[in-house]
């Protein structure tokens, strides 16, 4: 999975345009795209917009936060239509997602869906004190499929003016991102970028998701469709490191019992192995 799109939960208009890329997850959101008032409202729609299952996107729902009061009951609303995950926004840490599992797993056995079946993807940065708890996610559900890193709501916590500067984030964004890619990869689960807020700097959009790939980053949230075909351009391998990894797949298979091995010149081991079979996609 590359590219993650949200889509607000009351508009199934931007749902079905969504829908028409491709975007490897659609997020239908009932948190910050959904005025409080409208929220009861928009549990339907996003259920219908879950049943009609229009292409091959995975589907997730951001629910409300925990200290809301609402994760339940927009939980309840939306697990009839199967999503494939739920994504915990303001998460601050394991204990939020054993809470969230002990729901789903109610929930499930309410709609008929296999037990577990459902994904939990946190947005584990948004809050000063959610960064102390990134170190509590590894273990903590065989749900947890992502962490993903957010700046938005992170600014306000902190009681910052500026987020970033030329497009480069200032040092309280770049600890939060380094520290997710870090838990993410501690917790063997997938690291996601934040949103791109400048929508229309293609350019800028195109040299940040190439920055995140190359350190780590295996996922981008987006927030407008023509951000997707980008991010996916951007996350696919190019020929030159597809290459190296087929030489690198083909050394180790010709010789299974080296830990070690020379090649072009260079020494290989078994890091260089998994990363080349994370560059094809092989398990």
């Amino acid at each position: 999975m590359r590219s993650m799109l949200f889509v607000p939960g009351d508009s199934p208009r931007k749902f079905e345009k969504a829908s028409e890329g491709k975007a490897d997850a659609l997020i239908i959101d009932l948190e910050d795209s959904v005025v409080t008032d409208k929220k009861p409202e928009a549990r339907g729609l996003t259920l219908a917009m879950l049943k009609s299952r229009p292409g091959p996107h995975q589907l997730y729902v951001r629910v409300n936060a925990l200290d809301t009061g609402m994760t339940l009951a927009d939980l309840a609303a939306v697990m009839p239509g199967r999503p494939d995950g739920i994504v915990l926004p303001k998460s601050q840490g394991g204990d939020d997602v054993r809470q969230v599992a002990t729901w789903l797993e109610a929930l499930e056995a309410a709609s008929g869906i296999a037990v577990g079946a459902t994904r939990i993807v946190c947005v584990a940065t948004e809050t000063a004190s959610s960064i102390f708890g990134l170190g509590s996610y590894k273990g903590c559900s065989p749900r947890l499929a992502g962490l993903m890193w957010g700046a938005e709501d992170l600014s306000a916590s902190l009681g910052a003016t500026e987020k970033a500067s030329g497009g480069v984030f200032h040092s309280p964004y770049r600890l939060a991102r380094d520290l997710c890619l870090m838990a993410a990869a501690a917790a063997e689960v997938a690291p996601i970028d934040t949103v791109y807020t400048d929508i229309d700097n293609l350019a800028g959009l195109e040299a940040e998701t190439r920055a995140a790939r190359r350190d780590g980053f295996s996922a981008k949230a987006l927030i407008h469709p023509k951000h997707v075909d980008i991010v996916n351009a951007a996350f696919a391998p190019t020929d030159a490191e597809r290459a190296w990894a087929e030489k690198v797949i083909a050394a180790f298979a010709s010789n299974p019992n080296s830990g070690t091995l020379r090649l072009d010149g260079q020494m290989i081991d078994k890091p260089h192995l998994r990363a080349a079979k994370k560059i094809l996609g092989q398990p």
